[in-house]
């Protein structure tokens, strides 16, 4: 029989470590931001049952929902997005949250969705949001989340757009456009990718009116932010966000059905790769799942896209293969209780170190230590063990000192 070999599934990604690194420093410089602007942490299920993730984005999104029978003859469904199921934990939990409460979310969602660039099955989602304020304050926050965060990641050309679904459905029934809402709605959404021709040829093979195209496009042309957008964009400024990275949008529609308010999506000039964050107000979700009526507004950081034009246009400062500062060498069973003591101490003091597992030949050791980017390797052979000393050799510039083992602490802490 013939042996395939394994393959990741098209969708999904493997990380190896030099990716890894600049996955852990954005999502820890998020977690940094996060914690400044007083979000706390939340984790939900893997799974939920899938009447709880169904219906509540829409049928094009509901189509891209993984969801299966179990064991158990239940219906259920891998996240596809933090919000629902964290909508759940409020509708179960809300009485028991003092409000408002400011959360933060970092785990993995899942879209059966068609894999393209910057478009993946499997997703880290980095979410914030704030529950249980209607303040456009709450709104003018995540804004400037997004911003910081991008500027600590060097991003010098993105744009924040922001809207309102109030000022859409004002557009809306201004043009006359009062049954089949959704639907238009859907269309114009479209707007970034097919432009204005594209969107007006789509409804007019959905059956509106010329007229009413027409009426649409010329508010979408004079529209402005009403009163409470208004003072959303007022704190925005208030809290120091650059009035060049972001804008009123009024095409902008993000196309999920939850949304009741302020909605916001961040774009990159380059790469050309889709939204990078993307989010908005949501004041009816946790009541529909059955909880108590919560006001809540938030955002998604896309941290796979964001990861994707880092790496694309080289934002972030060199950062080292590895953390790992000392390799202590193996040279065999006579010095293996020495070294393994060194190994602990050298732990015990904070200093990142390895122990080479296996007798190779002394040159194989440094080879490995080198193509792991370790600036240090500790020896202890059979003259060191003796004399209770070690050789610390530099692996950049190749020199190496011996000294006691008791002062190899304070000797790598100076470095």
């Amino acid at each position: 029989m013939k042996n395939d070999l394994p393959q990741t599934l098209k969708g999904f990604r493997d990380f190896l470590p030099e990716t890894m690194a600049v996955r852990n420093y954005v999502k820890n410089l998020f977690v940094e931001v996060f914690d400044n602007f007083g979000f706390e942490p939340l984790e939900t299920p893997t799974l939920e049952y899938a009447s709880t993730l169904m219906g509540k984005y829409g049928k094009e999104a509901d189509k891209l929902v993984y969801n299966f029978q179990d064991q158990g003859e239940r219906q259920i469904g891998l996240r596809y997005d933090l919000t629902v199921p964290t909508a759940k934990v409020l509708a179960i939990y809300g009485n028991q949250i003092p409000m408002p409460f400011k959360r933060y979310q970092i785990q993995s969602v899942w879209r059966a969705d068609k894999p393209q660039k910057g478009r993946y099955r499997e997703i880290l989602q980095c979410d914030i949001d704030t529950f249980g304020t209607s303040s456009p304050i709450a709104d003018a926050e995540i804004v400037a989340v997004i911003s910081t965060v991008l500027q600590k990641l060097n991003f010098k050309k993105y744009s924040i757009r922001i809207n309102s679904r109030n000022v859409l459905k004002n557009i809306l029934e201004k043009s006359d456009i009062k049954k089949d809402q959704i639907s238009a709605l859907q269309s114009l959404d479209k707007f970034q990718k097919i432009g204005e021709e594209g969107v007006r040829k789509e409804l007019v093979s959905k059956d509106y009116t010329q007229a009413q195209i027409d009426s649409l496009f010329k508010y979408i042309k004079i529209a402005q932010p009403d009163e409470n957008l208004q003072a959303v964009f007022n704190a925005i400024d208030m809290l120091g966000v650059p009035k060049n990275v972001y804008v009123f949008d009024p095409t902008m529609v993000r196309g999920l059905d939850y949304y009741t308010g302020t909605i916001f999506e961040t774009y990159v000039e380059e790469p050309k790769i889709g939204s990078i964050t993307g989010g908005g107000r949501y004041d009816n979700l946790i009541e529909v799942l059955g909880g108590p009526s919560t006001p809540a507004v938030g955002t998604t950081l896309g941290l796979d896209r964001i990861v994707d034009c880092i790496i694309e246009l080289n934002l972030l400062p060199e950062l080292p293969k590895t953390k790992v500062k000392v390799m202590v060498a193996n040279f065999g069973q006579d010095t293996t209780d020495q070294s393994l003591e060194l190994t602990s101490l050298l732990r015990q003091n904070d200093i990142s170190t390895i122990f080479y597992p296996d007798a190779d030949k002394i040159g194989k050791q440094f080879k490995y230590a080198s193509s792991k980017n370790i600036p240090f390797v500790a020896l202890i052979g059979s003259d060191e063990a003796a004399k209770d000393e070690v050789t610390l050799k530099n692996m950049t510039t190749g020199d190496q000192i011996t000294i006691k083992q008791d002062k190899i602490v304070g000797q790598l802490q100076k470095q």
